[in-house]
Formats: structure tokens, C-alpha cells, sequence
């Protein structure tokens, strides 16, 4: 290793939602000691209201620089989250739900990968969570572990001999469990949104499959959900 190797910071990209996960995932990544950068991406989803909890998380957790990138994933349709025409499902579904959204995780990946090769960033930070989510295929580990194949082959600096990880760190963790972690790094949730559905004014609807989640995390995990909701629970 040269003296110029020693001393190289520690870069970081990661993908920031503006959700309760992304936001904890930020806070991890910061305290391993790495420069934060964050990526969103609006893709055409329904609101915009998680974009601006990721500016104000991102703000908040000091990240070095935070960009969004925008997509029209919304053109293919076939999720709940990019057509209008789908109704977002209020009450616990069987299989995949309809708001999942097709090669949504491996575009942002993809995406991160490009900009972590650009900044010379060791590692992507995704915070998808395999326990307490909705079933999404690319939630899984297996999908985690093949992207990590693709990114080990794709890019000059990988090809070069140097490493991109792709750590998902809550990939095994309960709603509840990255509650607490987040508490204890000082993630403020009041900042972050998990909606699907958010109004006008950037409250949770309380009622789709990511709030419902959500607030029994808060609930399981013993901690006041400062989540800001359109309706009293």
C-alpha cells in the first residue's frame, strides 16, 4: 500500500429514499467512518415527499453531497407507485404486491455503481430489508449477492482490482431493530417519510402496507412513531 492508498478517504455512495431504512443506512455508513453520498432517484412515484425528507436527511446527517437523478420509470407502469390508475392496496396482500416496481433496486444500483466508480467509492449502501418488508424480489439476499457479481465484473475500477461493495446492513434486521440502531446513531425520524400515498402536506396516509410497517416497528420497538399522519391513529 503507498502513502497516497493510507490516507485516501473513505467514500461512500448511498442510496437515499427518504425512508425510515435509507435514512438509518446513511446514519450507519457515517458512523463506519465513511464519506457520505447520496443518491435519490425520482422515478415518477406518486409524491414527492419522500425526495424532500431525503434533502432534509441528507442535510441533517452531513453528507457530503446529495443528487438526484430523474427517471421516467413511470412510462412502463405496472406498480401501484408509478400508474394512478392502480389503486395502493390499505390492507395486507398475499404474494407480491402491486406496489412493487419492476428493476426499480437494480436501476438504482446501477446508478450508484456509476457514481461510486466516478468518486472512487469503496462500497454502496442500499437498505433493503428481507424481515419486515413487502415481499419485493429485490429485497432479497440473493439479489443483493448478484448484483455484487455484476458489480465485481462491470466497471474499469473493478476490473482494475478495485473493490465496489454492496452492503445492505439491514438486510436481517427486524423494523424494530433498525428503530433502535437508528435511535442510538441519531437518525431523527420526524425528518424521514415511508409513505406510499403521502398527501399534499407530506403526511402519511397510515393505512398502506409501508406506514402499517412502519408504525408497528415504532410500536415494537418501544419508541414514540413521530411520523406525521393525515388521520389520527
Amino acid at each position: 500500500m503507498t502513502r497516497a492508498d493510507a490516507v485516501a478517504p473513505k467514500r461512500a455512495v448511498i442510496l437515499l429514499s427518504g425512508g425510515l431504512d435509507s435514512a438509518t443506512t446513511l446514519a450507519m455508513a457515517r458512523d463506519e467512518g465513511y464519506i457520505c453520498y447520496a443518491l435519490s432517484v425520482s422515478y415518477g412515484q406518486r409524491h414527492l415527499a419522500e425526495l424532500a425528507a431525503a434533502a432534509r436527511v441528507a442535510q441533517a446527517m452531513g453528507a457530503e453531497e446529495h443528487r438526484v437523478v430523474h427517471l421516467d420509470i413511470d412510462q412502463f407502469g405496472g406498480s401501484a407507485l408509478t400508474d394512478m390508475r392502480i389503486r395502493v392496496p390499505e390492507s395486507p396482500s398475499t404474494g407480491i404486491p402491486v406496489t412493487y416496481v419492476p428493476a426499480r433496486n437494480t436501476v438504482m444500483l446501477s446508478l450508484a455503481l456509476g457514481w461510486a466508480e466516478v468518486l472512487g467509492a469503496e462500497v454502496i449502501y442500499i437498505g433493503v430489508n428481507a424481515v419486515d418488508y413487502s415481499g419485493y424480489p429485490d429485497c432479497r439476499p440473493a439479489f443483493i449477492e448478484a448484483f455484487q457479481r455484476l458489480a465485481d465484473v462491470a466497471t474499469q475500477r473493478t476490473t482494475e482490482g478495485h473493490s465496489i461493495r454492496i452492503a445492505a446492513p439491514l438486510l436481517a434486521l427486524s423494523k424494530a431493530e433498525i428503530i433502535r440502531l437508528g435511535e442510538a446513531l441519531g437518525v431523527d425520524y420526524r425528518q424521514t417519510m415511508s409513505c406510499y400515498q403521502a398527501d399534499a402536506e407530506g403526511r402519511a396516509c397510515g393505512r398502506c402496507d409501508s406506514c402499517r410497517l412502519r408504525r408497528e416497528g415504532f410500536l415494537a420497538a418501544g419508541i414514540a412513531d413521530p411520523t406525521r399522519y393525515a388521520d389520527a391513529f
